[in-house]
């Protein structure tokens, strides 16, 4: 069952953080890892959406899903005090998916070590 459209005037304030991770593999990892959890209040919405750095080099390459390497978190609240609590906690838990990944990907590895 899909959620119903969120209306601006039902949620006026909004955010949306943009964090550009080294692959695809990496930012879809990201995006699986944050989006188990939902959010707790009625008033808040989140959605998530993997995008290209570059939008025009995404549409030109033939690899369009590799090029998606930009973890895109809006969120929506109806007050901004709502969006401030749900964006705290969203930091605290993509700190430690970031944590996660610097000690135990392999391919953040290979970057630190230059091969």
């Amino acid at each position: 069952m899909a959620a119903a459209p969120v209306s601006e005037s039902q949620f006026p304030y909004s955010l949306t953080i943009s964090l550009p991770l080294p692959t695809n593999r990496l930012a879809s990892s990201a995006l699986r890892a944050l989006q188990v959890d939902q959010e707790l209040s009625p008033y808040v919405r989140r959605d998530f959406e993997l995008a290209a750095p570059d939008e025009a080099a995404a549409i030109e390459s033939k690899e369009a899903d590799e090029a998606k390497t930009v973890l895109k978190t809006t969120y929506r609240a109806t007050t901004n005090r709502m969006l401030r609590v749900a964006v705290n906690g969203f930091m605290e838990s993509l700190g430690v998916v970031l944590g996660v990944m610097e000690e135990l990907d392999v391919d953040v590895l290979k970057q630190e070590l230059g091969k």
